[in-house]
Parts: C-alpha cells; sequence; structure tokens
C-alpha cells in the first residue's frame, strides 16, 4: 500500500506548503525556517534515542541528508516568499521528473505502461504550468525563479539520497533513526546559521513576527515526511511513483492560493492543474 501512503503525504504537503506562505508574508525567512528545523527536532525526538546511533559511519550519511534538505528549504523558502503560491507549486512539482531520471539511471526501476503515461502527462502539465509563471512577470533569469529552481535540483537530489538511505538494498537505515536525526541535525546547523547570519542583523532586515502558522508548518511537514519515509521503506515502492505523486501536493496549494490568497490568472492554470490530475489517477492505477 506504498501508494496510498504516499498520496496522504501529498495532501499534508499541500498544506505545509500553503501554511508556509502565509508564514512568510512581511516576515525574515531565516528565522521561520529556524523555528521549523526546532519543532520538527522536537515532534521526533522521541526516537533520538530509541532507535539507536548506529555510529558515525552511518550519522555521517545522514549529517549529509540534513545539509542536502536544508540548503534545498533556504532557496526554497526565500522563493516562496517572492514568488505567488500558484507559481511556486507547479514549478516545485517539476522535482519528481529530476527523480525519475536518477532513479532510472542510479537504481534500474521500471515503470509499466500507466506509469510512464502518468509520469509524461504530468511532465506535459508541469511544463505548461512554469508557461503561465512567465505570464506574470517572472522569468528564468529572475532570482527568485533561480532559487526555486535550486530548491527543486537540490529536492531532487534528497530524493534518490532518500532511497540510499533506506532501500533495504542500500544502506538500509530505519526511516524514524533517519528522520528523528536529520531534524535534530537540521536545528543545529539553522541555529548557527541563524545566530552567525540573522541576529546581528536583524535590525538592518526584515522584521521578524510570529504567527501561529508557523507551527503548523511544522506539524504537517512531519506528518507528510512519516508517510513519505514509510511509503519508501517498502521493498516494492518506486521512488519515482512516490516522488511523482507527493508533488500532487500542488493541488492542495494551489486551491489555497485561490480560495484564501486570491491570486491571479488561476483559469488558464486550472486546465494544468486537470492535466496533472489526471496524471496522478494513471499513477494510481499504475501501481495498484
Amino acid at each position: 500500500m506504498w501508494w496510498l501512503l504516499a498520496f496522504g503525504s501529498a495532501a499534508l504537503l499541500g498544506g505545509y506548503d500553503s501554511f508556509k506562505k502565509i508564514s512568510l508574508k512581511d516576515n525574515a525567512v531565516i528565522p521561520v525556517l529556524f523555528l521549523n528545523t526546532v519543532f520538527c527536532a522536537l515532534v521526533f525526538s522521541p526516537w533520538l534515542f530509541e532507535t539507536g546511533f548506529f555510529g558515525w559511519g552511518v550519522q555521517i550519511y545522514v549529517l549529509g541528508k540534513s545539509a542536502l534538505v536544508l540548503s534545498s528549504w533556504m532557496a526554497g523558502y526565500a522563493a516562496m516568499k517572492h514568488l505567488p503560491l500558484t507559481i511556486v507549486g507547479p514549478v516545485n512539482a517539476t522535482r519528481p521528473v529530476l527523480v525519475l531520471v536518477g532513479a532510472i539511471f542510479i537504481f534500474g526501476e521500471k515503470l509499466n505502461l500507466l506509469q510512464w503515461a502518468g509520469v509524461l502527462l504530468a511532465i506535459g502539465a508541469y511544463f505548461l504550468m512554469r508557461l503561465n509563471g512567465r505570464k506574470e512577470g517572472f522569468k528564468t533569469g529572475n532570482k527568485w525563479i533561480i532559487c526555486l529552481i535550486l530548491a527543486v535540483i537540490l529536492g531532487a537530489a534528497s530524493g534518490l539520497y532518500d532511497k540510499f538511505l533506506m532501500s533495504p538494498d542500500y544502506l538500509g537505515a530505519p526511516r524514524m533513526f533517519v528522520l528523528s536525526w536529520y531534524s535534530f541535525y537540521q536545528a543545529i546547523m539553522m541555529l548557527i546559521i541563524t545566530a552567525v547570519f540573522w541576529w546581528p542583523n536583524r535590525k538592518n532586515t526584515t522584521p521578524f513576527h510570529w504567527n501561529w502558522c508557523i507551527p503548523l508548518i511544522s506539524i504537517f511537514l512531519c506528518g507528510a515526511d512519516f508517510l513519505y519515509l514509510q511509503a519508501l521503506s517498502q521493498p516494492d515502492a518506486l521512488i519515482a511513483v512516490v516522488s511523482m505523486i507527493r508533488r500532487g501536493s500542488v493541488l492542495v496549494s494551489f486551491a489555497i492560493g485561490a480560495l484564501i490568497l486570491k491570486e491571479k490568472n488561476l483559469k488558464s492554470k486550472a486546465l494544468d492543474l486537470g492535466l496533472l490530475l489526471l496524471s496522478m489517477v494513471l499513477l494510481y492505477l499504475g501501481s495498484r
């Protein structure tokens, strides 16, 4: 039932993106991200000692995971603050294309006909959604678009790295061990970044203000990651398909952007999202 877990992760991830966008409005990026990592570390802290240490040989790999994800988050948070949610979501959704290429060439995964149809349809939908971003004046050379693309590339690398970390065919680290320790390392890294780069200059940059959506970022992210790693830890799970389904979160974030944030050019984006939804159905049918 790994595909069902992947769909649950996608729904929670859509909420995560929406609360992140709301929290970052007129707010400082670094402290919001720092609090997110702290709350996530607290959620998974009970498993820190329960799962064991596994030695520094394994911990080094988890540290690498933490650095990779945190780099993606820093670029992604900066982009999310300055770009419409209905643009960020679709561009983020191109991540499975990179994961697909990596999964085929690195892990030798194979897809059936329905799965391939779903993947190709999703690629077409993602391409159309990126064109909509140009209509709103956000071209490839825009620095926030560059941050978003960097976040997508690093996020795709993290997805492939997860397969290596947790698959029984490779390192085989327990999922809760990875979740708890990489969340802990991220909080430590962000503490250092916040203390060194943001705190001394806080009066000269965008001020930080508390928003109750900030803890919801962490709650929804932790739930999404838990279901995602549950799915990925199953031997028959296909990382390319899991990653593609997870990007269906764009449907949730699009709805929030349209109904709550009142973003524009929604009609032209609706067809693209319809194609994306159809691709999710094909992936579901091909994974049964």
